[in-house]
């Protein structure tokens, strides 16, 4: 007899997931069949996948689960892990307020980047406490073609490189990861942006997540390219004491980045839950043979 297994699948401005609810820990998702789910043609299709579940059943979540339930075993689309996906924990949210565990109003998420703070507002926008960002020493260059620019190493728990252009299609295809000196920067790999500015405080940016290629948009990455614009107009909300809040446009939509002056960044953005169903685990041994 087979056995079925629920999923869901969900976006944030157009980042969008495969959600597997296993609450328990119970499935077992090797980074093929992470691959297999994420596959566009041959599979569900997805950037990336959202396991679910309790802190306290996840060997690298248990010593979270004092502060945060629930835990986001986050996978790139390639079936590797991440630390973190901005989007992805906005979905991951609306898919708890979905599933009935949360509500509207505050609560906590574990990721391999920390705890992270989630509000879901009554309008449906969801805001996701960050983190801080880290800006690593040291110049970085990323290359496209014979073109190549400074990029403003950020890390938000994953690791980005920020480069402003004068034209967005300079980023080419984006479906290889860009070319960055020095190697030693980012010796697991970077996601990098790409920035244009659209007026005062509203930028618009393409990226290459690492392990993902081309997404619609990334939320981390829309956190690095807010501090890194800050920072190359001069704002620095720890030495202000002002708040820099920054629009960012992605292909699928618009984020909304604010750095306090405690150098907390939070984004808000839409997430939104557009189907769910089961898929066949024999499909899924299938596929890995």
């Amino acid at each position: 007899m087979s056995t079925r297994i629920a999923f869901l699948k969900g976006h944030g401005t157009e980042n969008d997931f495969v959600i597997v609810p296993d609450p328990e820990n119970a499935i077992d998702l090797p980074p093929a069949a992470v691959a297999a789910l994420c596959d566009r043609r041959a599979g569900i299709g997805g950037d990336g996948l959202l396991h679910v579940v309790r802190s306290a059943a996840h060997p690298e979540a248990k010593g979270m689960a004092a502060e945060a339930e629930w835990f986001m075993d986050y996978r790139n689309g390639d079936g590797s892990v991440a630390e973190m996906c901005g989007n992805g924990v906005r979905v991951f949210a609306r898919y708890l307020q979905h599933a009935g565990y949360v509500e509207e109003g505050d609560l906590a998420v574990a990721t391999r980047g920390g705890v992270k703070s989630v509000h879901i507002a009554k309008d449906g926008a969801v805001t996701v406490g960050m983190g801080r960002a880290l800006l690593p020493e040291g110049e970085v260059t990323v290359s496209v073609g014979q073109r190549s620019w400074p990029a403003r190493n950020v890390n938000m728990g994953n690791p980005h490189a920020v480069a402003f252009v004068a034209d967005l299609a300079h980023a080419g295809d984006l479906f290889t990861p860009p070319p960055f000196q020095p190697a030693a920067a980012y010796p697991d790999g970077v996601n990098v942006e790409f920035v244009v500015d659209r007026g005062p405080g509203h930028v618009a940016m393409r990226v290459h997540e690492r392990g993902s290629g081309e997404t619609r948009s990334c939320g981390t990455g829309a956190c690095a390219v807010a501090v890194a614009t800050a920072r190359r107009d001069g704002a620095d909300p720890a030495a202000t004491g002002t708040p820099a809040t920054y629009t960012v446009d992605v292909p699928g939509g618009t984020l909304v980045i604010t750095e306090r002056p405690d150098g907390e960044i939070e984004m808000t953005g839409p997430a939104v839950i557009v189907a769910e169903g089961e898929f066949d685990a024999q499909w899924l041994e299938g596929a890995l043979a």
